[in-house]
């Protein structure tokens, strides 16, 4: 039986909640801090009345650079305070996460905390090798300590500059 991995981290991020709720809230806007993720496709069809989708197709890099795609529903939404989703059942990535938006102490922006969960990949090759589920989960490349914190660091260049500082492309010398 597969372990479900949990992975938490929390930045501060130097805007206001509303405009980082906002930002987050547009699931389209995902991929461009996500590093797996290729792309989040909005359901027209099932839109609440604020206009946001309430069911989004995932897509992300996967395992030798396949593409994993994946349906993902919204289970909470609290304006400016909490988005919480999960995947659809029988979906290819069992995950679900939450983000909190929490106006940070003597007025220092905002205090973003983002909870993961997933179930590796692996199945009974996990099982079978006995491996810690973490050390599974690198074995197909992702880290998940790392790409959280990856995340909201991209997450907050976004914000604060307006872009995510990059080393790719420039030479190692």
């Amino acid at each position: 039986m597969n372990q479900r991995v949990k992975v938490e981290k929390t930045l501060t991020i130097n805007k206001p909640v509303e405009e980082l709720y906002r930002f987050w809230r547009n699931f389209g806007n995902l991929p461009r801090f996500i590093k797996h993720l290729k792309e989040v496709r909005l359901y027209d069809e099932k839109r609440e009345s604020s206009g946001h989708a309430t069911r989004t197709h995932w897509i992300s890099k996967g395992f030798l650079n396949e593409s994993v795609e994946w349906d993902v529903v919204i289970t909470e939404d609290r304006e400016n305070e909490l988005i919480a989703w999960t995947s659809v059942e029988g979906a290819a990535i069992e995950t679900s996460g939450r983000v909190h938006f929490k106006p940070a102490p003597g007025n220092r922006g905002t205090e973003v905390k983002t909870v993961r969960e997933f179930t590796p990949p692996g199945g009974a090759i996990g099982a079978a090798l006995a491996k810690p589920v973490a050390d599974i989960a690198k074995l197909f490349g992702e880290d998940p300590e790392l790409q959280i914190k990856e995340d909201l660091r991209g997450f907050k260049m976004l914000m604060e500059a307006g872009e995510i500082a990059t080393t790719e492309g420039q030479p190692r010398g």
